[in-house]
């Protein structure tokens, strides 16, 4: 842990100095790979022919040649630009240490090690602590990251849309704890529930890894899974959004507008519950009823399983009694004087939380009306998993499931097909990835679905075909590290070029140059939405180089638990592997 600890308080300043050296047209991990992976170096719009020459790092520290050839094993054309891109398999560098690949001028070291993503698959855990909302964050835990309590969200107002006889308008409840959203100081139910959901999924395929990690938070050294406390202190704040005289569940807790690129503690607006909303309250009871049975007789919470199981049951009678119980904001600021203007998680398709709640409650409860409903709605094939399609979730759990039912073999032939599908894109990819060899891949947050996509392959690996779909999803990984287009290692403070800007108001506005580390920032985007103002230039309209390191930039440069979550899912699975 000491080793992290290190990484927590200086790794962001090592990435800023490494953006001083010359770009490289050199695309590789910059994290670092297994001895047995395969490993693969790009050269983009460079042919290296018969002159790279590999070089490795002595303990006297020179640079000794390493013998052999490393010729080019393919070569591939973007289906968006006329660059080309020059494949060199190095996955013969079997013995742990630093490799400087070089060509001509060109060079970028490649790091073999036993464990590559333990260190970032850390950090992007533990930056959930870095952002939870309502208590200090000490420099014990954060290092240079630490700040005063902001946000106790001990006096959130409701508002008129969320009004009932019980609680009338202009109600005071206490609603503290969870964590910040994304680049604003908001929590919504939608995404929480999502991001937990989604890393409770690997941690029941990886319960003996999670229970040695470590890392370094409050409660770490107690009975339970350091997972496990972080995803608690979301979870109680979930719960009190939950109106506990019908189990209808508020949709966020919001500020009217967004705040200004300022601290926690500097926040001065008023904060609301707004509206209850179908979707809000069906994630609400799948997470709650999934968490219940993660839960069940741990010892640090004994009276949270049966809490959450009930509240569980109780949310999903309320979006039975309100099926269309859509949040549409506009229309909510039509009626109400409190204007609303934050992120709305809009959704008016409710089949995938239906799916997803009725599973977890069945599997919670073994109650046959559960099973029924998650047959009505079971989805007609797989596609990853995002907060507005969480389908894949409840899918993830019949893929798991370790006694006879209805759903496990049509969810596993569902996950084989899509496995089969995405692999096919690999012979000719640019960047030896399943990821990004579509136009589809680059959007608002895309870097997400590399994640998910790797995940996907895990649980393929693991329940459809053992050793057919492990090494793709590193591929996944590595893409997302650095053997990209743009040569960007996308989570913050890792590797040698990474953002150093993102679109987050607490890293832009605590002073420190580095922003927190282990964050993932959302990725190309050729929607380019945030660029609209005129302050923004970006480098490229090509789809997987649309993307801009500058605070401004919401569309690409944003973070997000959801986001998050899925790059916690795939490097803690991978690191598991190790």
């Amino acid at each position: 842990m000491k080793r992290f600890f290190l990484i927590l308080t200086l790794g962001g300043l090592l990435s800023a100095s490494a953006h001083a050296q010359q770009e490289s047209v050199i695309r590789l991990n910059q994290v670092g790979v297994s001895p047995s992976q395969e490993k693969t170096v790009v050269f983009d719009g460079m042919d290296p022919k018969d002159a790279v020459v590999v070089k490795k790092l002595q303990p006297n520290g020179k640079w000794v040649k390493v013998k052999g050839k490393w010729p080019v094993s393919r070569k591939a054309t973007s289906a968006w630009s006329d660059r080309t891109r020059y494949l060199v398999d190095v996955s013969s560098l079997q013995e742990c240490g630093e490799y400087m690949v070089c060509c001509k001028k060109q060079s970028a070291v490649l790091k073999v090690v036993e464990h590559p993503v333990h260190d970032i698959a850390v950090g992007a855990l533990k930056a959930f602590y870095l952002i939870r909302s309502g208590m200090p964050i000490e420099s014990a835990y954060a290092g240079v990251w630490s700040r005063p309590n902001g946000h106790r969200d001990t006096e959130v107002i409701v508002h008129p849309s969320a009004a009932s006889d019980e609680r009338p308008a202009g109600t005071v409840i206490s609603s503290p704890k969870g964590w910040y959203d994304a680049g604003d100081y908001n929590k919504y139910v939608v995404n929480s529930a999502f991001s937990i959901g989604l890393m409770l999924c690997c941690y029941q395929e990886n319960t003996g890894y999670f229970a040695s990690l470590d890392t370094h938070i409050p409660e770490s050294g107690n009975k339970t899974p350091d997972v496990l406390d972080e995803m608690m202190y979301n979870l109680e704040w979930l719960l009190t959004m939950q109106e506990p005289s019908d189990g209808g569940v508020y949709h966020k807790l919001t500020t009217p507008s967004f705040e200004a690129f300022i601290m926690p503690a500097d926040c001065k607006q008023k904060r609301y519950v707004v509206q209850k909303s179908v979707t809000a309250t069906l994630d609400f009871a799948a997470v709650m009823a999934q968490a219940a049975r993660i839960f069940n007789g741990n010892p640090d919470y004994p009276e949270f399983s049966n809490t959450a199981l009930k509240a569980a049951k109780k949310a999903y009678e309320w979006a039975k009694q309100h099926p269309e119980m859509w949040y549409e904001q506009n229309e909510i600021n039509k009626k109400y004087e409190v204007k609303v203007t934050t992120g709305e998680y809009g959704d008016r398709n409710a089949d995938d939380e239906w799916f997803w709640a009725a599973t977890e409650l069945y599997l919670s409860t073994g109650e046959n009306t559960y099973l029924k409903d998650a047959e009505k709605t079971l989805p007609k094939q797989f596609s990853n998993p995002t907060w507005s399609d969480v389908a894949a979730l409840g899918l993830y759990e019949w893929v798991a499931c370790f006694f006879t039912n209805p759903f496990t073999s049509t969810a596993r032939q569902y996950l084989e097909k899509y496995s089969q599908e995405i692999l096919k894109t690999l012979p000719t990819s640019c960047f030896n990835s399943v990821y990004g060899n579509q136009k589809g891949n680059f959007y608002w947050g895309c870097l997400a679905e590399c994640c998910c996509q790797a995940v996907s392959l895990l649980y393929a690996d693991k329940y459809v075909g053992k050793g057919k779909y492990r090494s793709q999803a590193f591929l996944n990984a590595d893409y997302l590290l650095g053997r990209n287009p743009l040569g960007y290692c996308y989570v913050t403070g890792f590797g040698t070029k990474s953002p150093m800007h993102p679109h987050h108001r607490i890293s832009e506005a605590d002073g420190i140059a580095p922003p927190f580390p282990g964050l993932l920032v959302g990725g190309p985007n050729p929607g380019q939405q945030d660029k609209a103002g005129g302050n923004l230039v970006y480098p490229s309209n090509v789809p997987d180089e649309s993307y801009v390191d500058d605070m401004n930039s919401y569309a690409s440069n944003e973070i997000a638990i959801n986001w998050n979550a899925s790059l916690v899912a795939m490097l803690c699975w991978l690191d598991a592997l190790h």
